[in-house]
């Protein structure tokens, strides 16, 4: 017979293990001495130390799941139940022991870990299902569409829940993006519309415009060109395919006449420069008729001078009032000197002036005793109204004496 500390091989080549409840047939051996059939089983039980201290390392170092983890352990606990080694087989079932106490608090651990996760995750969907439908109010189409797409990415990216509160947040979520999609879509559709109506009303402004482009009536297409402006900047803006078309016409039909008004007014302006530097000759010609001293040739003179003025033309708007005003001052000249004459030989006319005067006088010198006998009664009223017609009367007294002392006294 053989046997060791913890084991030993009886005559019949029985091999028994020693454990804390006793010898435990370990296997029959009949190929050797007994001997040999210890360190077989020896090795077998090292090979078991191996295992387990492989398995300890993985639940220590690595992710093992418990549910792996435990069924490694069950597999070991097997053989080590099943008493097939020589060995301290108590302290394998020990270290299995813990280690199933260690899987058992890293499952826990984990289960504490996933909850948290989830609730992690929970408040994460939450709170984009919140944005979500805040933005599904929003009318920033584009930075809120963008940002509901980025929400779906984040979305992906996090842990699912449980089925039930999964569904309903991703209900909510995606009611969210639906109604964002439909109100852009709804404002979108408007927008054509009203794009769709702005090409209309342009086309025709552009119609008119090219149809006005020809016009030689400069001052009223002018004024309807800045009308039909107007009108363009009301309309709104056409679709982005039709915009810039539609402008280019309308702005080239107004370049057309305005570039052709311009050639006009520059042409007529050097023409009315010539009558300018014309007329001008002419009002310094007529000026040196001034002081007039010989009426009747300064008459002549001015009427073939007026003859040839009107025969030249327009000038300059801005330098019409002053030429203009020079030819007038000759003919008030011409005129005061011919009333003037008249009056020098027209004794019935002195007589008429005289006897207004007197008239005038009379009615002055009347209306100063009415007005005196008026507020002497106290009737301030009525000497008002007669102070008033006085000022009248005066005026024209004063007008008749100062034409009476054109004729001489």
């Amino acid at each position: 017979m053989s046997s060791d500390p913890w084991g030993r091989v009886d005559e019949t080549g029985t091999v028994y293990v020693r454990t804390a409840e006793g010898e435990k047939v370990v296997g029959s051996w009949q190929a050797g001495s007994p001997e040999e059939a210890l360190a077989y089983f020896e090795r077998k039980y090292e090979g078991l130390v191996v295992e387990i201290g492989l398995l300890e390392k993985r639940v220590k170092t690595t992710d093992l799941s418990a549910k792996d983890a435990q069924t490694a352990i069950d597999h070991l606990r097997t053989q080590v139940d099943e008493h097939h080694a020589v060995g301290d087989l108590d302290a394998l079932s020990k270290r299995l022991d813990a280690l199933v106490t260690t899987v058992d608090k890293r499952r826990e651990e984990r289960k504490a870990e996933k909850a948290k996760q989830a609730d992690e995750a929970k408040a994460a969907k939450e709170k984009l299902v919140a944005e979500a439908e805040e933005l599904a109010q929003s009318d920033q189409w584009r930075s809120a569409g963008e940002r509901l797409r980025a929400l779906v990415d984040t979305w992906k990216g996090l842990p699912r829940l449980d089925r039930k509160a999964d569904d309903e947040l991703w209900h909510r979520f995606s009611h969210a993006r639906s109604a964002f999609s439909k109100r852009r879509k709804a404002h979108f559709a408007s927008l054509d519309a009203q794009r769709e109506e702005a090409r209309k009303a342009k086309e025709k402004l552009v119609v008119e415009a090219e149809s006005l482009s020809k016009s030689t009536d400069w001052g009223g297409t002018a004024a309807r060109y800045r009308e039909l402006m107007t009108e363009w900047k009301a309309a709104g803006r056409a679709q982005r395919e039709f915009e810039d078309d539609l402008w280019n016409r309308f702005r080239g039909a107004q370049d057309v006449f305005f570039a052709a008004r311009g050639e006009t007014f520059a042409e007529r302006d050097a023409e009315q420069g010539e009558n300018l530097k014309l007329k001008e000759e002419l009002a310094a010609e007529a000026e040196k008729l001034v002081p007039v001293k010989d009426l009747k040739g300064a008459r002549a003179a001015f009427r073939s001078l007026n003859e040839r003025w009107e025969a030249i033309g327009h000038v300059p708007r801005d330098a019409r009032p002053k030429v203009e005003g020079r030819m007038q001052a000759v003919e008030r000249a011409i005129q005061e000197a011919e009333e003037a004459e008249w009056r020098r030989s027209n004794p019935e006319a002195r007589a008429r002036a005289a006897g207004l005067t007197g008239q005038l006088q009379d009615a002055v010198e009347k209306l100063r005793k009415q007005i005196d006998t008026a507020r002497a009664a106290g009737n301030n009223a009525k000497a008002d109204k007669l102070a008033r017609e006085l000022e009248g009367r005066q005026a024209l007294l004063d007008q008749a004496m100062k034409g009476l002392e054109e004729f001489g006294g």
